[in-house]
Formats: structure tokens, C-alpha cells, sequence
């Protein structure tokens, strides 16, 4: 089994659900007492949301690199960085490692083809669903059209993101917003939604809405523990 890297904490509300689902996947997997090989890194994540929000997008890529730096020192053999949003500067964690880095929106992007999924809205920060990095490459790379609210809806979402969910409060009243600016994404087109932050999920459920909604952060862990079985399920088919 391949040791996993964790980069979390952004915020640690979201990491502990990566932790969850990680062990719960290998121990579905392989049985009985097993449980993941995980190296965690979790960064304080106050002094990163400020340089995110004053635009210093390269204190953010030194502060990350380095904790990337000390997970692969630790023994980690690939890394997964647990936020979407911080995939702004994952080209840059990337040159700076010799492991490999899985990145959510590859994974995601992969499962919504794999479902047939051609066009799917995208929530998440304002930085993850208005800048480059995230939609388009959904866009470029996997020929998805990607549909985000507008200026207003998305304000909300950032709002409630950064002063709720990253702190733990999820209310009804904002689990309502987010139905609804879903509901609107439907209505223009989207066969799906991609909770693309990976707190959302926290707030938001399948079971409340017909929408099929993708969450981020249990595509990206169930990949992470595909790769890291990888390597046994190998072995263990030229035993076979």
C-alpha cells in the first residue's frame, strides 16, 4: 500500500473528512483492522486566508510548497492537497516534489465523464469558480462546459464558505441559498453541480435535492485510495 500524503487544513473542518473517508475506503477495500498509511501536514490556516485574500498568491505557493517538502521527507509516496482552491498554485507544489500530486479537478472531472456529464455547474470560492485554474481547466483539458452563478450568488456562496463552513457552522438558512442558486444552475442548463469547495458538503445533501451533486472531497479521497491499493492489486493479480 502506498503511503498518502495529506496537505490539509485549509480548513481542518474538510481535512478530518478526508481523514474519514480515506481510512473507511481501505478498510472497505482490504478488510478487517486495515486502515490507511496517511502522512498529514495540516497548516494554520488563518495567515494563508488572508494572502488569498490580498491576492499574494506566491506567499501561499512558498508556505504550501514547504509543507509539501516535509510530506514527501516524511515518506509519503503521492500527495493530495485538500482544497480546491489552493489548486491555484499546484503546477508550482508539483515542480517543487518528486511525488506524484493528484489533482481534484483531474478527479472529478474523470468521474463526470465516466457519467456522461457534459455540462455541470461549479460552486465553491469566488477564486475557484471566477479565475482559470479550476474552471477552465475543467473546461480545457476535459471539454466540459461549466456554468457558475452570477455575481450576486456568487458572493453568497464565498460569503458562507469563508465565515461559515470553514468554521464549522452550517445553518438552514444557508443550506436553502445553496439549494436554490443550485436550482438556478439547473434551470440554465447544468446536469449537475460540482461542490467544488470542499466544505460544501458539510451543508449541503443528495438527499435533499433531485440535482446530482459531485463532492470534491469524496471523489478526490476515494481516488486516493484507488492509488494507493494500485500498487498491491499489481502484485497481487501476477500472484493470481
Amino acid at each position: 500500500m502506498r503511503k498518502i500524503g495529506l496537505l490539509g487544513g485549509m480548513s481542518w473542518e474538510s481535512t478530518q473528512d478526508y481523514y474519514r473517508r480515506i481510512n473507511e475506503g481501505i478498510k472497505k477495500k482490504r478488510g478487517g483492522l486495515h486502515s490507511a498509511e496517511i502522512i498529514l501536514y495540516s497548516v494554520d490556516f488563518a495567515p494563508i486566508e488572508k494572502l488569498q485574500h490580498s491576492g499574494d498568491w506566491a506567499g501561499t505557493e512558498a508556505v504550501l510548497i514547504n509543507a509539501a517538502r516535509s510530506i514527501e521527507a516524511a515518506g509519503a509516496e503521492f500527495l493530495l492537497i485538500c482544497t480546491n482552491t489552493m489548486h491555484k498554485v499546484a503546477p508550482g507544489i508539483e515542480k517543487a516534489i518528486s511525488i506524484p500530486l493528484l489533482h481534484i479537478a483531474d478527479a472529478t472531472a474523470e468521474t463526470l465523464i465516466q457519467d456522461g456529464i457534459s455540462c455541470v455547474g461549479l460552486l465553491g470560492t469566488a477564486f475557484t469558480m471566477e479565475q482559470d485554474f479550476y474552471k477552465g481547466r475543467l473546461e480545457k483539458e476535459f471539454g466540459l462546459d461549466v456554468l457558475i452563478p452570477g455575481q450576486e450568488e456568487r458572493n453568497t456562496v464565498h460569503r458562507i464558505i469563508y465565515e461559515e463552513l470553514c468554521l464549522g457552522k452550517t445553518t438552514n438558512e444557508s443550506a436553502r441559498e445553496f439549494y436554490r442558486i443550485m436550482e438556478n444552475l439547473a434551470q440554465r442548463g447544468a446536469e449537475a453541480v460540482i461542490l467544488g469547495c470542499t466544505e460544501i458538503g458539510q451543508l449541503v445533501k443528495q438527499q435533499e435535492t433531485p440535482i446530482k451533486l459531485y463532492d470534491t472531497t469524496e471523489i478526490h479521497a476515494d481516488q486516493a485510495v484507488d492509488y494507493a491499493l494500485s500498487y498491491l492489486e499489481k502484485f497481487d493479480s501476477l500472484e493470481d
